[in-house]
């Protein structure tokens, strides 16, 4: 594969890429310990876009990794993870947000701690999430926000109670360099954003097939 493209995201930055069909896109945890909320769009009709739901019904699985496909709510393959060296990625939680850190900024939502540390020291509490970095990083693109579908979220590992029902985010086991690779089946519309309560980079790479 030829390399078209590397972003390196800071921590609380984002971006978005076109990417088309039978191209790959690399997402890389670069000092481990990262989360990564990750959408997706058809390029053509920007209101198909990547569905949780039908992700996780279509192959009867909450968690995803190598093999497994990005679904639309239409039902058509958007993506699939042709490498991943993490392991499995979350498809249950959804986005942080402005609303959350303002109201868990001193509380644990769920396992999610507003105010961790990223690589250099105390970060405090960010104004924003990664559903307005996301909205930042669509710009330009004619997508209202709340037609930001649920992210999957790269890196990100759960707590799953099947006795009571209860989920959390627990301490994430990436290493630097860990990576997922996904191949688009479709020309795609990607966004993604390095999550600010993690504070930590993600680097992204364009490859043609």
């Amino acid at each position: 594969m030829n390399l078209i493209k590397e972003d390196k995201l800071p921590g609380r930055g984002g971006g978005a890429w076109t990417v088309k069909k039978g191209q790959h896109l690399k997402i890389i945890d670069v000092t481990g310990g990262a989360i990564g909320d990750f959408v997706c769009f058809n390029a053509e009709r920007l209101n198909e876009r990547f569905s949780q739901a039908r992700t996780k019904a279509n192959q009867g699985k909450i968690l995803i990794s190598k093999g497994d496909k990005l679904y639309s709510r239409d039902n058509n393959v958007m993506m699939e993870i042709v490498e991943d060296s993490y392991g499995t990625h979350d498809l249950q939680y959804g986005m942080c947000s402005a609303w959350v850190f303002r109201n868990f900024q001193d509380k644990d939502y769920h396992g999610f701690k507003p105010g961790q540390m990223d690589v250099g020291g105390p970060m405090g509490v960010p104004p924003f999430g990664c559903y307005e970095v996301i909205q930042k990083a669509l710009t330009g693109m004619p997508i209202a926000p709340e037609d930001i579908p649920d992210p999957l979220n790269l890196f990100q590992t759960m707590d799953l109670d099947a006795e009571t029902g209860r989920i959390a985010i627990v301490n994430g086991r990436s290493k630097p360099g860990d990576y997922v690779t996904f191949r688009a089946e479709m020309d795609v519309l990607c966004a993604l954003s390095a999550c600010p309560s993690m504070g930590r980079p993600l680097t992204a790479q364009l490859y043609d097939s």
